[in-house]
């Protein structure tokens, strides 16, 4: 997951083309491991949901960059975070997703993608 959402803002056309595939093809993999379940422990909210909610901080890059929505391709995902998002502690320890995107600005720039 984390080598093809990377490659979403350090790459350009083709490259990034395959790279929102194959993102989109994980989160879809996610997707059907959630089923209907609230979170991917089941009623409770587990490991698995507190190792993949810290990407969601970087969301807004990989849509601005990337030039897609998440929650077009995958609405279970992002209703899966939504409710990560209720619990407080979740909310208050993920950083600001437009201040990530400030930050790989500057690193797309150096890269001379910008």
């Amino acid at each position: 997951m984390y080598d093809s959402l990377r490659k979403t803002w350090t790459t350009k056309g083709e490259e990034q083309e395959a790279a929102k595939k194959e993102f989109f093809e994980v989160l879809k993999t996610l997707e059907g491991q959630l089923g209907d379940k609230p979170f991917f422990g089941g009623d409770n909210f587990g490991y698995v949901d507190l190792s993949l909610i810290p990407f969601y901080c970087w969301f807004y890059t990989y849509e601005t960059c990337g030039k897609f929505n998440v929650e077009a391709e995958c609405p279970k995902f992002i209703a899966w975070v939504k409710r990560c998002l209720q619990r407080e502690t979740v909310a208050k320890a993920l950083p600001d997703g437009k201040k990530v995107f400030e930050f790989v600005s500057v690193m797309r720039t150096n890269l001379g993608l910008e």
